[in-house]
């Protein structure tokens, strides 16, 4: 299976049956549906496109509209395609969590929290320049010295400073998976993942 689209609910903590205190985060994941199929044929590769979630009228294009309306189903607020997929899927093909099961391992991408500009100590970790003696004067959080003079004359490319933190697209692999509610379209995964509480997140398999 490809893997789905969801929204992270919140974090919490379960017990494991050995009484270990495991935190978890909880994920309402699908249901899904299958709004396109790519073939290598028409379109050069596999794929099939994923919609999530339903999109108020007023905020839908009308492209948007009729290219889900071929699958049977309204405008959806998240489309995502997945090429690296086992199995067949027809247009229209509603996916749940169910087909995510306990103890496997998952990948989930997600918009980390943006946490605006930023100077080099939280941003990159910098100590400063040192003691608040020695004549410092507001310099404690200071980035220091980004080169040399003369030779060569120029900052290098990926030097760190200061700048923008957070709200970009980041992927934490591995979680395992520690319950399935197909019921409620939740999935309990071990850990923390990227975003903040009702942010869209995507689960891999």
């Amino acid at each position: 299976m490809p893997g789905l689209i969801g929204k992270k609910i919140g974090m919490t903590s379960i017990f494991s049956p050995e009484g270990k205190n495991l935190p978890c985060t909880v994920l309402e994941v699908g249901p899904c549906v299958v709004t396109q199929v790519k073939s290598e044929d028409v379109d050069g590769y596999n794929a099939i496109q994923l919609g999530w979630g339903e999109a108020k009228d007023k905020n839908t294009s009308n492209a948007l509209k009729g290219h889900v309306s071929k699958a049977g189903t309204s405008a959806k607020r998240k489309l995502v395609e997945f090429n690296d997929f086992e199995g067949e899927f027809t247009l229209g093909q509603v996916i749940g969590v169910d087909i995510f099961e306990e103890g496997e391992f998952v990948d989930v991408v997600g918009t980390s929290k943006g946490k605006g500009f930023q100077g080099v100590v939280k941003r990159h970790g910098f100590g400063g320049v040192g003691q608040a003696t020695h004549g410092q004067h507001n310099r404690l959080r200071a980035p220091g010295s980004i080169g040399a003079g003369s030779d060569p004359s120029r900052v290098f490319k990926g030097m760190r400073m200061a700048g923008r933190m957070g709200g970009k697209r980041a992927k934490v692999q591995n979680l395992v998976v520690l319950k399935v509610d197909a019921e409620k379209n939740l999935l309990v995964v071990k850990g923390s993942v990227p975003g903040a509480k009702n942010s869209t997140v995507i689960i891999e398999k």
